[in-house]
C-alpha cells in the first residue's frame, strides 16, 4: 500500500473531528463500491482493474515495441486526461538526457502557435545523415472535436500525408470512443488503426487504458508492471481501505475549516508532471457548486526559492500534500576536494539523495510550525509498480473525498463554459 502520514495535521484538527469525518469517508467509500452515487456510470476505472484485459495489454505492449523499433519521433496529440497521465509516467521514469529513441513530444494540449510551428519544422528537418525522420502520431480524443487537439491533429496529419502518402495511414493511431464523434468519422475515411477508450471511463481517469498505456509502451516502460501495480492497490483497498479514509477525512475536515488551497509538492523533480496529473484529477473532480480546494503544484527545492516564501509566511488558508520517495533513485555522492573555499566539506561523502532528504524534512517541519497542515504520501521507490499503485490510490481518494462534498466526482460541467464562449467568438 501507499504510505500516508497525517501527523503534520494533528495540531490543526482534533481527534474527535477526524473521527466524525472518518465516518463520512467510510460511507463515501461504500457509496463508491456500491455504485450508488452520482456519476456511477463512470466507474470503469475500477472495473478495468477488477477484470484485467491481458489480451489488450499484450496488444498494446507489442504495438509499442514495434513503433519504438522504427520511430525516431512519436507525437501524442491530446489535452487534459488524454495526455497528462502518459506524460506524468514517462517523465517520472525515463532517464533525463537520454538519447534513446523515439523522442516523444506532445501536441494539441494548448493553442500556442510557435510551439506547433516549431514542432512541424523539427519533424520536417532531416537527420544528420540526410535521411528523413520516421514519425508516428497518436491522436487521443473521445469526441475528436476538442479544439486544441483537433487543430494540432489537422496540421500534423496533413504533414504526414504529404510526406508519407498512403504509408501515413499505418503511422497514425487514433484512440477514441467506440463509436460516434468526429474522430471516428476520420478513422472510417482514412483507415487509421484505432484503440477504444471505454465508455465508462472519463478522461482524467483514463491513464490505465490505451489512452496512457500506448505512449508509455512506446517509451519502453513496462506497462504490465504499471497496470498490475494498480491492480494490487485496488485489491488491497477493496479488502481494507485503511489509511486512505484518514487521508480523505483529513482533507475534508480542512476543507470544512475554510482551507482553500492544497499545495501538491515533491522534492523529486521527476514527479513534477505527476503532481500536475494529481492537480487535474482533483481540480476537475472537486471544484463544483462552490466546493473544493484549489490544487496548486510546487516542485522542491526549486520552488522554495519562489512561492516557498508565501507558503511559509503568507495567508494561513492552505494545506500541503508532500509526495515522498523513500529509496534513492541515484547513488551520486558529493566528493571531497583539496580546496576548502566552497564551505561544503561538512557534506563530503554524503549522497545527494540524503541531502535532498534533509531539505525535505526541514521544509516539512518549517511548514507545519508556520501554520500549514502537511500530509505526506510515501512511495517506497520510483518504479512502474509503485506508480501504478499511486495512480489508483489517487483515483480512489478523489472519488471518496468528492462524494464527501456531495458532488459528482466524474463530470466537469464548468469546462464547457469556456468552450461555448470561445466557439461563439470564433463564429461556430
Amino acid at each position: 500500500m501507499i504510505d500516508i502520514d497525517i501527523v503534520g495535521t494533528k495540531e490543526f484538527i482534533s481527534d474527535s473531528e477526524i473521527e466524525q469525518s472518518g465516518l463520512k469517508a467510510k460511507k463515501a467509500f461504500q457509496t463508491l463500491k456500491d455504485g450508488t452515487g452520482p456519476g456511477s456510470e463512470w466507474l470503469g476505472w475500477r472495473r478495468i482493474l477488477k477484470n484485467p484485459n491481458d489480451a489488450e495489454l499484450d496488444k498494446i505492449e507489442q504495438h509499442g515495441a514495434s513503433i519504438r523499433k522504427d520511430a525516431d519521433i512519436f507525437i501524442v496529440c491530446g489535452i487534459g486526461g488524454s495526455y497528462q497521465g502518459a506524460r506524468a509516467i514517462i517523465d517520472a521514469l525515463e532517464k533525463p538526457f537520454s538519447d534513446k529513441k523515439p523522442e516523444i513530444y506532445f501536441a494539441g494540449h494548448h493553442l500556442g502557435a510557435r510551439y506547433h510551428e516549431q514542432l512541424l519544422d523539427y519533424i520536417n528537418r532531416p537527420k544528420k545523415d540526410g535521411s528523413r525522420k520516421s514519425v508516428y502520431l497518436n491522436v487521443i480524443s473521445k469526441s475528436g472535436s476538442t479544439l486544441e487537439t483537433a487543430i494540432a491533429f489537422r496540421m500534423i496529419r496533413k504533414w504526414m500525408h504529404d510526406v508519407y502518402g498512403d504509408e501515413a495511414k499505418s503511422r497514425i493511431i487514433a484512440t477514441t470512443g467506440a463509436e460516434g464523434g468526429v474522430l471516428n468519422n476520420i478513422i472510417a475515411e482514412e483507415g487509421y488503426s484505432k484503440y477504444v477508450i471505454p465508455d465508462d471511463v472519463g478522461g482524467r481517469y483514463s491513464v490505465l487504458t490505451p489512452v496512457g498505456l500506448l505512449p508509455v509502451a512506446v517509451s519502453g516502460l513496462d506497462i504490465k508492471t504499471l497496470f498490475y501495480g494498480a491492480v494490487a492497490e485496488f485489491e488491497s483497498r477493496e479488502k481494507d481501505p485503511g489509511n486512505i479514509l484518514d487521508y480523505a477525512a483529513t482533507r475534508h475536515n480542512l476543507h470544512e475549516k475554510h482551507t482553500v488551497l492544497d499545495v501538491i509538492s515533491s522534492f523529486e523533480p521527476e514527479l513534477k508532471e505527476f503532481c500536475n496529473w494529481i492537480q487535474q484529477l482533483l481540480g476537475e473532480s472537486e471544484g463544483k457548486e462552490g466546493n473544493g480546494l484549489f490544487p496548486s503544484v510546487a516542485s522542491y527545492s526549486t520552488d522554495l526559492h519562489s512561492i516557498g516564501q508565501t507558503i511559509q509566511q503568507g495567508r494561513r488558508n492552505m494545506m500541503e500534500t508532500m509526495i515522498t520517495v523513500q529509496k534513492p533513485i541515484s547513488d551520486l555522492k558529493l566528493s571531497a576536494t583539496d580546496s576548502k573555499t566552497d564551505g561544503l566539506d561538512y557534506l563530503a561523502g554524503r549522497s545527494v539523495h540524503s541531502i535532498n532528504k534533509s531539505a525535505q524534512d526541514g521544509t516539512y517541519q518549517a511548514h507545519v510550525e508556520g501554520g500549514v497542515p502537511v500530509i505526506k504520501i510515501g512511495l517506497e521507490k520510483l518504479n512502474e509498480q509503485q506508480l501504478g499503485r499511486l495512480i489508483y490510490f489517487y483515483e480512489l481518494l478523489t472519488g471518496i473525498y468528492v462524494y464527501m462534498l456531495h458532488v459528482n466526482p466524474f463530470n466537469q460541467p464548468g469546462v464547457e463554459n469556456y468552450k461555448k464562449a470561445m466557439y461563439k467568438l470564433l463564429g461556430k
